[in-house]
């Protein structure tokens, strides 16, 4: 079995309820070097330590690396490819920490998949109508003072990030 650079689903031990992987389908290069797509193997390991209930949302076009290998695949068809592999839902990314996924992306693969899609960069108080029909959002770099995802949560931000959503719920 080859390695699996993604979290070790014996976490599942810890209650945990999804993982995320940064290289479910199709492999691309990373700052790290290059990244193989691991769909087959991650869901055989799944099933041998009895893991079925630990999600797998699956980053598509992930942030921080270099799709050149895969250029000629769209972001639909990556997503449709997670899809098709069995992920629980589907990760959209800007390129980079902090910076913001396309929201036409968005729509575009919200429109080819009937699994969730979350939207898991660049989210901010300014920008969040943009994602508001997104199924989730992974927020981080945002919440930090400064910006800076090595800072401590800034917990004002969270707090009137909060209230916005709430009103956008309502």
């Amino acid at each position: 079995m080859t390695p699996i650079r993604t979290p070790n689903l014996l976490r599942c031990c810890a209650g945990l309820d999804f993982i995320r992987a940064e290289s479910f389908v199709f492999s691309h290069v990373a700052d790290e070097g290059l990244v193989s797509a691991c769909a087959g193997d991650l869901l055989r390991y799944r099933k041998a330590v009895g893991a079925e209930h630990v999600q797998i949302f699956a980053d598509i076009k992930k942030k921080h690396s270099s799709h050149a290998v895969t250029a000629d695949v769209t972001i639909s068809e990556t997503a449709k490819a997670a899809e098709f592999f069995l992920a629980d839902g589907v990760i959209l990314t800007g390129v980079a920490t902090g910076q913001e996924a396309d929201p036409r992306e968005l729509k575009e693969v919200q429109r080819c998949v009937q699994i969730p899609v979350l939207v898991g960069s660049g989210v901010t108080l300014s920008n969040l109508e943009k994602y508001s029909d997104a199924s989730a959002l992974i927020v981080g770099s945002y919440f930090k003072h400064g910006g800076d995802w090595r800072n401590n949560v800034d917990y004002e931000k969270v707090v009137t990030f909060m209230d916005k959503v709430n009103k956008l719920r309502d």
